[in-house]
């Protein structure tokens, strides 16, 4: 009798079929264990599809090895794009997974992750082991082999430098850990690496160029434009494709150039010390959001809007007194006029895409054809998320960038290289923004505020934390309405639900597009993307100003603006 097997609910006959046709999608929402080679792969494996008896099917690499596999050095399953799932499932599994990959564990062991996420480590452990199938110190030695991997085939590091920089206690740890997962020692694994790729590796050590893969399509259109046009001076810059900045990392500082390409992310690293390459790669994924699951997102937004008409005008009380084109340009970054190609960034507006036809009918068939793969970018800190969100309150994206700009040239920490500064940290915006900040005095208080709060430990931003909890805290500070909350738990969680039906642009571009803003429960669990639709939507037709001389000047608005 054949035993078909596969764990955690996964579907087993949905998982081969992904395998038989070698479906590159689900690449990284599972693992092939194959019992006969005691190998784990990928689905879009190029190896033969082994046959139904032999296989096991598992949520996580680190399933996987706790069951014995060793990992496929044909199609490297642990270079495959993060599952979705941690960003689409707010459980305790999920928001754990996020802590893992920023390097928690390796930080603080499996008592700090317990804390951050506010379970005893026994509740911890029970829980990711029914969920995962393997407990939190499995899930960070898959975590640290990953780390160990991509040093060890991208570098010229001595191993016992590259023990240490994985998060391994010894070398010995370090060599049985490689052996047990690869099937070969780590000077081996080095080895095929140059075979296959040539001996190109840089000469510098900290110096690492990186390709992160990513589920196609992309729009990499929405992305560069977001990078563009909120790249503040002296902490960013956004140059003939590449986005470059310095962040902080737990030991020490980082500064990354990023490039979209097909298939991947372009992604050059200068790590001051090379223990914060996992929480970095981590990072740049989140804020890209690289492991989303575009095709199925598409999907359900695409039947959304199925039926619907594509426009239908802007209802005359949108904008509260607002005039709409200067509504626009506060939100988008600067949009003039309908015929202005280019933002004050310098870079253009994004398109509109597919929203028509290619025959020039305003009705597809299946309704509106929204651009494929939107993305909703994520956050590389979340204390300086939340605080540019503050101070880009009710101002253009451009004023924005300059009041931010300032604020980095007089309490950002001074750098060498092609980016000057650091964002300033939380202790120094709560001793002397109100010496550096420009605007209304309430304002400036609540920024304080908040550094205030984020400097005491009183306010704690990062990855693992609930929405509800999230939300809950950001509404408690002096400053923080439901837009500014609901913003920052979007990027900071990778929040896929979460709607901005008050948002200036957002409403223009509902408008535009016939999307009813009281009843959107048809996009759940998808509605951050729908969010991401409508502004791009309304940014990339904005209204025209042929009255300009007989406008008034137009009021503040009531509505937030794109941080």
């Amino acid at each position: 009798m054949v035993v078909c097997v596969s764990a955690n609910d996964l579907d087993f006959e949905r998982c081969y079929r992904a395998v038989a046709t070698r479906d590159a999608r689900f690449d990284g929402h599972f693992v092939t264990a194959v019992r006969t080679t005691g190998i784990y792969c990928r689905p879009s494996c190029p190896a033969i599809t082994p046959k139904r008896a032999n296989v096991t099917f598992l949520p996580t690499a680190a399933a996987a090895q706790q069951g014995g596999f060793r990992a496929c050095r044909r199609c490297l399953p642990d270079a495959a794009p993060g599952s979705p799932l941690w960003n689409t499932r707010a459980d305790l599994a999920s928001r754990a997974m996020r802590l893992i990959g920023d390097g928690v564990i390796e930080r603080g062991g499996v008592p700090a992750l317990a804390n951050a996420l506010g379970y005893s480590q026994r509740q911890l452990t029970r829980v990711l082991t029914g969920e995962l199938g393997a407990g939190p110190l499995a899930l960070a030695r898959a975590h640290r082999a990953h780390t160990a991997r991509l040093l060890i085939q991208t570098t010229r590091l001595p191993m016992s430098d590259i023990a240490f920089a994985a998060g391994f206690a010894s070398i010995r740890q370090f060599n049985d850990t490689v052996r047990e997962v690869f099937a070969v020692s780590p000077t081996a694994l080095r080895e095929e690496s140059r075979r296959r790729n040539g001996d190109t590796l840089p000469a510098t050590n900290g110096l690492l160029t990186l390709r992160l893969p990513y589920r196609e399509p992309l729009d990499r259109t929405w992305l560069e434009w977001f990078l563009a046009a909120h790249a503040v001076p002296g902490l960013e810059l956004y140059e003939s494709g590449i986005y470059t900045r310095s962040l902080r990392t737990p030991h020490g500082h980082t500064t990354i150039r990023l490039s979209i390409q097909p298939g991947h992310v372009r992604a050059a690293l200068s790590l001051q010390d090379m223990r914060d390459l996992a929480p970095t790669v981590a990072r740049i994924r989140h804020f890209l959001d690289l492991d989303a699951d575009p095709v199925g997102i598409d999907e359900a937004l695409t039947a959304g809007m199925a039926g619907m008409p594509l426009h239908v005008g802007i209802p005359g009380d949108a904008w509260e007194g607002a005039n709409p084109a200067d509504s626009a340009q506060r939100a988008g970054g600067g949009a003039a006029a309908k015929g202005d190609a280019q933002s004050r960034s310098g870079f253009p507006l994004p398109e509109s895409g597919g929203v028509r036809p290619a025959d020039g009918s305003a009705q597809p068939a299946n309704g509106i054809a929204l651009p494929a793969g939107i993305r909703v970018p994520g956050c590389l800190d979340g204390p300086e998320l939340l605080l540019r969100t503050m101070i880009g309150q009710q101002i253009s994206v451009a004023a924005a960038n300059t009041h931010t700009a300032r604020l980095v040239q007089q309490l950002g920490e001074p750098m060498d290289g092609p980016i000057p500064h650091l964002f300033p940290t939380a202790e120094a915006i709560a001793e002397h923004g109100s010496e550096v900040l420009t605007g209304p005095g309430r304002r400036i208080d609540a920024i304080v505020g908040a550094a205030k709060a984020l400097a005491a430990g009183d306010l704690v931003l990062h990855s693992g934390r609930t929405a509800t909890e999230l939300r809950r805290d950001l509404l408690a500070l002096d400053g923080v309405g439901p837009w500014t909350a609901d913003y920052v738990t979007m990027r900071l969680l990778a929040d896929p639900d979460v709607l901005l039906p008050s948002d200036l642009v957002v409403r223009r571009g509902a408008s535009l597009l016939g999307v009813d803003l009281t009843a959107t429960a048809r996009w759940a669990p998808w509605r951050s993307y729908l969010t991401m639709h409508l502004w791009k939507h309304a940014l990339a037709n904005p209204e025209p100003r042929a009255a300009a001389k007989n406008d008034s000047p137009a009021t503040t608005p009531t509505r937030r603006k794109i941080p």
